[in-house]
């Protein structure tokens, strides 16, 4: 029996190493995801504000919408996508989003436009 436990104990270290290895691999490809994520970010030229729908604030609603944008590398805006918020909001929002420019790059790319309805009287 412990002729078994020794021959097995190279398995284990070997399978050991792998998975580290696999593990250090995932973080290093991580990290170069997000620092390519960090330096793709486009700079905006023009910034629409969101109108705040007279429903909402007939409602007392108020809140964040997140906006995810694809952005052409012309730098319009092509596709939206509601990623959070109230629904009551986000129409307003997707509206808005739709409308701002940004700089040109050399493709299309993503990126996640945050608004913030607030009841102006208050």
């Amino acid at each position: 029996m412990v002729l078994a436990f020794r021959s097995s104990r190279p398995r284990v270290i070997s399978f050991a190493v792998a998975l580290a290895a696999i593990f250090l691999i995932a973080a290093a490809v991580h990290a170069q995801d997000q620092s390519a994520n960090d330096s793709t970010k486009r700079k905006v030229k023009t910034r629409v504000a969101a109108e705040y729908p007279s429903l909402a604030r007939h409602m007392g609603v108020t809140g964040k919408v997140k906006v995810e944008v694809t952005i052409t590398a012309d730098g319009k805006v092509s596709n939206t996508r509601i990623v959070g918020g109230s629904p009551v909001l986000a129409a307003a929002a997707v509206e808005a989003a739709k409308k701002w420019k940004f700089e040109a790059g050399p493709k299309d790319t993503t990126e996640i436009i945050e608004f913030e309805f607030k009841d102006p009287s208050s």
